[in-house]
Formats: C-alpha cells, structure tokens, sequence
C-alpha cells in the first residue's frame, strides 16, 4: 500500500510538472463604431454600425508547451468576430484571423496554417492607423484597413490559407520572415500560390522593415483572373518623443503607393493621429491619382479601454479609385466614425 501511495504521489508531481509547463491563454478585442461614409456614389451617405475598424473584434485561445532543450510547442487559434450582428468575420470562418501550430526554439519559429502573410504585418507595423480606422467602409465590419487599403490589392486576404511561416529570433534588433502558401490545384503546383518575405530593424527610437510578396492567379471582385501580382514594399518610424514620423512606400504590380504620417501624443492617454497617402494607378497614363488625407484622435479610459475617431477623405482623379473605397473613378469618398475598443 506505501509503494502504490508513493507511486500515485510521484505520478503527480510529475503531472503537475508537465502541466506547469504548458500554458494557454483566452484573449480577444470587442470594438464598435459608428460610421457615416459618403463614397460619392448617387445613392448618398450611409450611416452604420459597425465592429472592428480600430482593430478587429475576436476571440482567440493561444498556448505553449516546453517540450525541453529550449524546444516548445505552439498553437494559436483567433476567429474575427462581426461583433454588431453576433456572426463570424473573414466570410464566416471559424477561426478567420489564425489557425496555426508550429514548433519554436533557438533557431526561431515555423508555424504551420492560416496567418498573416509577411507583407500584411510589415505594413501594420508602420502604419501610424496600425491598418485600422480609416478606410474603412460603413455598414460593413471588420472594414478599416487603413494603409493595407492602398498597399495590398482590395481583393487580397491580408491571410494565407496552407502556409508553412519561418520566423527567425531577434538578433541585435534584426529580425526575418519567410512564407511559402501552397495553392493545392492538381497538375500545378504554382496556381494561387503565394510566396512572402520580410526583414526588419527595431533599436530605439528607430524602427524599419521591408517587404516582397508574390501572389499568382489573384482575382477581382467579379472573379477575373488578374493573373501574378507583386508587391515590393519599404518603411520607417522614428520616435522623436514629441511626434512618431512615419514613411513608406511600395511598388506593385499596376500601381505604387507612398504614405507619410505621424503620431502626436498630447498627453499620457491622448494621441492625434494623420496620415496622407498617394496612388498612382499605373495602367493609366493620365489623370491616374489618388490621394487620402486621414485624421484621428484616441483617447486611453484604462490600459484596455479606448475611445478613438477619424475624418478620412480619399480624392481621386478621373482613372483613379485608390483602394477601391469610391463608388467608382474620379470620385471622393468621406468617411468619420467614433467608437469604443475594449481588449481582455
């Protein structure tokens, strides 16, 4: 009887070991806003709405295992949440924003599944709206995309079904990504694959990155083959204390974009935010600009709660639809919105 009460009670510690080893997290983001959009269109302004524009709502379950030897094992699983109808973001899919498992250690991380593409996270980072706010379209959620707008394709999932992501650990604030997207037709392997990569700096007030994203067999919104798309993007902030300057600029396939913004903080929990933003439409030869001047405010309640609101207003000329957020070419869209975010 002493043996097997030994026994259990080794058996125990050493599950309570393993277990304390592993850890899993519950997190997620509700934001709502009210948004009234005017794209030029004959039908007029729109009010709504609407969930997701400063950063999109979700709920997401994320964990770790220490497998020993500096070796851990890891997985991470976020839906979006259209949290205004109570319905799932990303066209209804479970788990939209990330469904991933991989492998991490000295020699960095491979995560396999659905994830943010390389050039997506090099654009956020960046990006003085962090992809959110503006450019965004009322009566839709999940919408603000700010820059992503104009520096990815309006058709492109900032996310990768059947990608295999290399990440490697910050070696003296340098750090890399590599991503292969396997595009699953039979008899072709390069259809709808995707290939992205990405460096970055971060020391100090300094923080760059760069960017190279491939992408076959892209589609439009009516399903048209567009064929390969390439993007080549390149941006900085710097931290001055008083303002965060921020610039970028990309190359793509049938247009370039280049953006300048900046961060003021007014005070502990206050910031103001803008951006300007140009396009060129390169299959145009003329008239073929378009430009979005963007202004924001935030307003930190606690370290989880925030006000925030924006006036965007994005101008084009006659063969130009930057972003594709006017009703159509050589027309204005004018979006505002206010709203509440709330992190757990």
């Amino acid at each position: 009887m002493k043996k097997s009460l030994l026994a259990l009670a080794v058996l125990g510690a050493v599950a309570g070991a393993a277990q304390a080893q592993s850890s899993i997290t519950v997190y997620g983001v509700l934001d709502m806003a009210v948004q009234s959009e005017n794209n030029g269109g004959a039908a007029g302004a729109k009010t709504g709405l609407d969930s997701g524009i400063q950063s999109g709502s979700r709920l997401g379950f994320k964990g770790t295992e220490d497998l020993g030897g500096g070796l851990k094992a890891n997985f991470k699983l976020e839906m979006g949440v259209n949290a205004d109808e109570g319905a799932s973001a990303q066209g209804k899919k479970t788990f939209g924003r990330n469904a991933t498992v991989g492998l991490s250690g000295d020699f960095g991380a491979v995560n396999m599944g659905r994830q943010n593409i390389p050039l997506f996270n090099a654009v956020d980072s960046i990006d003085p709206f962090s992809t959110g706010v503006v450019s965004a379209h009322a009566g839709e959620g999940t919408s603000g995309y700010g820059a992503a707008a104009f520096f990815l394709p309006g058709t492109w999932d900032p996310r990768s079904n059947n990608t295999i992501n290399y990440s490697t650990n910050d070696i003296s604030g340098f750090a890399g990504t590599v991503a292969y997207t396997f595009g699953e037709v039979a008899g072709d392997i390069g259809n709808t694959r995707q290939l992205g990569a990405s460096a970055s700096y971060n020391a100090g007030p300094i923080s760059a990155v760069a960017a190279y994203h491939v992408a076959n067999n892209v589609k439009d919104s009516a399903g048209v083959d567009l064929g390969q798309f390439k993007t080549a993007y390149a941006g900085a902030t710097y931290d001055f204390g008083m303002v965060k300057a921020a610039a970028a600029y990309a190359n793509m396939t049938g247009k370039k974009a280049w953006m300048l913004g900046a961060t003021v903080p007014v005070s502990a929990a206050d910031a103001v935010i803008a951006s300007f933003t140009r396009v060129t439409d390169k299959t145009a030869a003329t008239d073929n600009h378009g430009n979005q001047f963007a202004l924001g405010f935030t307003h930190s309640m606690s370290k989880r709660t925030n006000l925030y609101t924006s006036f965007s207003r994005t101008a084009n000329d006659a063969n130009s639809n930057a972003g594709g957020l006017a009703a159509g070419n050589g027309l204005t869209d004018r979006l505002f919105n206010v709203g509440v975010r709330h992190m757990f």
